[in-house]
């Protein structure tokens, strides 16, 4: 990361540089659980989703998922990762009441996923790279109840075993924008290869937020983890606020204790949670009942010959097939869905070549505007992709101009139908007998002498007689034939 790419803050004593580090918790996308076949379905009534072994009972071993590992594997190849071949389980030791074993089994020194790399992009274009320390396989915890009772806390543990994928990030942050950017992304990654579905208001998608200060220049300074974030724009927040605590507190003379910190987005404070724990506080040793965990070299060829198109690949092929921008192709590839709807749009059209810009422009603006006015994501679209393709078709085709499509798309927004059929029924054709057209040219041109005078001294003015006639025709009139027309009547 380089210097100029960092946002430095202003402090009262001069600029100060944040850095960042993330730790994402991402749930596994899995029937089963890590280490038992109990279900992973959310949303169950509690403690309905508990094996033997998740409640730690005597003698219980633990057997390890195939399909977890695999979807390790496959999410560390979408992070361009270096896939360990032989990895170890540990037993990270310590008491918290929605972990019965006193212990969890994670990966310490030898995680299944080492060193990789996401590239990101920001809103203004800017890019970065954010390094991937590891990527390491480990069960979650329960979860306590509080409001079941005045003087007790009660604990579920159908969460307890979930597999979870930690992928912890260099401190190569420089911004709660960069931090922000970067978590969509990698999520937006994990949605795309399946692995995750990245729901944060479920708890599928976590985040550790590890905030510093330091001068410009200088080293590292002493770090404090925001724990247990689910909201992006939380983050965000949480990140401003920590930093300028921190700045405040060290341009006072003071230092800064390494700690885990809870944000409270109400106040818009971050608090002392507990002092940070180091890695010999856990007393980390190889779990006893768990064997390494290898595979071969063919294992991970034939998982990373079925990944999916991945973000990044996906918008190149956009740019370089359909001659999108950089941004509309950003856009349409955020999310997988949107990507899958914008691609059924094109299979529908009957010129794929000449409509793929047109086409995103009606899925990114008129869809995806109406959507987020209305709350909707595009699983709840009106609109089909079959439909939109065909409204593309019929303004390609120039049996509609774009004012007329756009009252088409309303009748089939509120009402569905075959866009198509619709025209035809409700007279909505396009006219573009030049005739036709001619004269109503002419009644505007005879009717406005003063205007006309004006449009030959300042061309740009054609504007208003454009805007006459698509308003004399009731919007029918072919634009292009209606411009084309003046241009030539009026000698401009």
């Amino acid at each position: 990361m380089s210097e100029a790419s960092s946002k430095l803050i202003k402090g009262a004593t001069g600029d100060w540089e944040v850095v960042i580090g993330m730790e994402i918790h991402a749930q596994v996308t899995s029937n089963s659980k890590l280490f038992s076949g109990a279900s992973t379905e959310f949303g169950g009534e509690p403690n309905s989703h508990v094996s033997l072994v998740d409640a730690a009972m005597p003698g219980m071993l633990p057997v390890i998922n195939e399909f977890c590992v695999a979807q390790a594997v496959r999410t560390g190849l979408g992070l361009n990762a270096q896939i360990n071949l032989r990895s170890v389980f540990d037993r990270k030791n310590y008491f918290y009441p929605d972990s019965p074993q006193g212990y969890q089994i994670s990966q310490y020194k030898s995680p299944i996923v080492g060193e990789g790399e996401v590239e990101v992009e920001l809103s203004s274009g800017e890019s970065f790279t954010v390094g991937i320390e590891r990527l390491h396989l480990e069960p979650d915890a329960g979860k306590l109840l509080h409001d079941r009772s005045p003087t007790m806390s009660y604990v579920d543990l159908n969460r307890s075993g979930v597999a979870l994928m930690e992928i912890v990030s260099k401190p190569d942050l420089r911004s709660s924008e960069q931090a922000k950017a970067y978590l969509t992304k990698l999520r937006s990654i994990l949605r795309y290869l399946g692995t995750c579905d990245g729901d944060m208001e479920k708890g599928s998608l976590r985040a550790d937020v590890n905030v510093s200060v330091r001068r410009p220049g200088e080293p590292l300074g002493t770090r404090c983890e925001i724990k247990n974030m689910n909201s992006i724009a939380f983050i965000g927040q949480a990140i401003d606020h920590e930093a300028k605590r921190q700045i405040e507190i060290l341009e006072e003379g003071g230092t800064i204790d390494q700690e885990t910190r809870l944000y409270d987005p109400g106040k818009n404070e971050t608090r002392s949670m507990r002092f940070k724990e180091e890695a010999h506080d856990y007393r980390y040793f190889p779990d006893p009942d768990l064997l390494p965990l290898e595979f071969s070299e063919a294992y991970v060829d034939e998982l990373k010959a079925n990944l999916p198109e991945l973000p990044d690949q996906k918008k190149a092929r956009f740019i370089a097939d359909f001659g999108l921008s950089l941004y509309d192709a950003s856009v349409l590839v955020a999310e997988r869905e949107n990507a899958d709807f914008y691609e059924t749009v094109l299979a529908s059209l009957q010129d794929k070549v000449r409509d793929g810009k047109l086409a995103a422009n009606w899925v990114i603006n008129e869809l995806f505007g109406r959507l987020n006015k209305e709350g909707r994501d595009i699983a709840a679209s009106p609109v089909s992709a079959e439909q939109l393709g065909t409204i593309v078709d019929l303004i390609g085709e120039g049996t509609i101009s774009g004012k007329i499509a756009k009252d088409l798309f309303e009748i089939v927004w509120q009402e569905g139908g075959d866009p198509r059929a619709l025209v035809e029924a409700r007279g909505m054709k396009q006219v573009t007998d030049l005739g036709a057209i001619e004269k109503v040219v002419d009644d505007i041109i005879a009717a406005n002498p003063d205007k006309v005078e004006q449009a030959r001294a300042k061309p740009q003015l054609i504007g208003w007689f454009v805007g006459q006639v698509m308003k004399s025709s009731g919007g029918k009139a072919n634009p292009q034939a209606v411009n084309d027309l003046l241009k030539a009547k009026l000698g401009i």
